[in-house]
């Protein structure tokens, strides 16, 4: 480590999402089944009327909180989900992306050597933002067999002196996981009995199948006030660029995470909350377009990926990513990732990079075309037949 670089930054672990992504960028027709980001561009509509607002005036810095016209239209959605009230001015907070509501909220909750409790496999940059605050982590596996549900009692085992919160991811990247209202109210009577809090990330709460419905925590008996809900605009609206998710939080926390943003980024983009508004006032019809969309790709992947040799996978019941088992290949995440990126020319994530419950897995993202799935099906196929010698 170099003299001035800080053991804090040295010790965040890097994303192998990004670490397959990059060395896909050096190399030519490469089916990118890696990144999760919607393939779509961001609604025309919602790009004119932030343009219009930009030409109105929309360019300056914002309330650090966000716009209250923003976090009125957030608060009423947010109250159509958890059937509560929520006060825009006290328990709202428009951040940079989720990832904004999620760095704000450790640090404004996490004491240093505090515990915050997550699920694994799990979203790597949880353990990067809770080490950042001067958290520690302490992981719980999920297993497929509970279809990759976090269960109260694997939680209390782990649950200390130190603990302070618990993370949920539903529904959750990697696994595609959807947790039920059963599940969610064991963890809740947990969390009432050990005086913690929840960090419930939502960003992927539209994007479900099958009629499956997604349950805020917050929504269950005396969790309100228990709950840091964090949501963004970025998968559901196809807006990753335009980085503006938000916090809905109780008004004890959205204080400090207001205080926190101010001296960190002063405030969302004006420009891109302008784009926010639009999009939670007139973009239902095109959200569920690329829901629909979503779903035909997810079938056709895992219908696919099922006849490749030495594969197996259950269809995810959210967001937009498979978690296949690999473990019948009798090699690691990383090899068979890598032997796919470099020679059969198809981008995927190993499951040991969202820690280790995920090795012997691969994690697809179905957030491209179905040509390119079909595609990108049929080179897997190949090389796993012709390399591993699979039939």
């Amino acid at each position: 480590m170099h003299k001035f670089v800080s053991e804090r930054a040295a010790g965040i672990p890097a994303s192998s999402i990004r670490k397959m992504f990059n060395i896909a960028q050096g190399m030519e027709d490469v089916v990118n089944l890696g990144i999760g980001e919607p393939d779509f561009t961001t609604p025309g509509h919602i790009i004119e009327e932030s343009m219009l607002g930009a030409k109105a005036g929309a360019t300056h810095y914002t309330h650090n909180a966000g716009y209250i016209e923003l976090r009125k239209l957030i608060a009423k959605e947010t109250e159509e989900l958890i059937n509560q009230f929520v006060d825009p001015e006290n328990e709202v907070i428009v951040t940079i992306g989720a990832m904004g509501a999620l760095s704000l909220s450790m640090l404004a909750v996490i004491n240093p050597g505090d515990e915050i409790i997550v699920q694994e496999p799990l979203w790597s940059n949880y353990v990067s933002h809770c080490l950042l605050a001067g958290g520690q982590p302490v992981t719980v596996p999920v297993y497929e067999d509970d279809d990759f549900n976090l269960k109260a009692e694997e939680i209390e085992r782990k649950i200390t002196a130190r603990t302070k919160a618990i993370l949920i991811n539903s529904p959750c990247n990697p696994t595609g996981a959807v947790m039920s209202r059963e599940n969610l109210e064991d963890i809740a009577e947990l969390v009432r009995k050990y005086d913690l809090l929840v960090i419930s990330d939502e960003v992927y709460d539209r994007i479900v199948y099958d009629g499956t419905k997604h349950v805020s925590i917050a929504s269950l008996p005396g969790m309100k006030e228990r709950t840091v809900i964090i949501n963004s605009f970025s998968k559901t609206y196809a807006m990753t660029g335009w980085r503006v998710g938000y916090a809905v939080v109780p008004s004890e926390i959205q204080k400090p995470m207001v205080k926190l943003q101010e001296s960190i980024v002063a405030c969302a983009p004006s420009i891109s909350q302008k784009a926010a508004i639009t999009a939670l006032q007139s973009s239902r019809e095109q959200v569920q377009e690329m829901i629909n969309s979503y779903d035909r790709r997810r079938k056709l992947l895992v219908e696919g990926l099922q006849q490749v040799p030495g594969f197996s996978c259950k269809l995810p019941k959210g967001t937009f990513y498979l978690f296949a088992n690999i473990k019948q290949l009798g090699r690691s995440s990383e090899e068979v990732a890598m032997d796919l990126l470099t020679k059969a020319r198809v981008v995927t994530v190993p499951g040991s990079g969202f820690g280790q419950a995920g090795e012997g897995y691969l994690r697809f993202s179905f957030a491209n075309s179905e040509d390119n799935i079909k595609k990108a099906v049929e080179r897997i196929d190949k090389f796993v037949r012709q390399e591993y010698g699979l039939s």
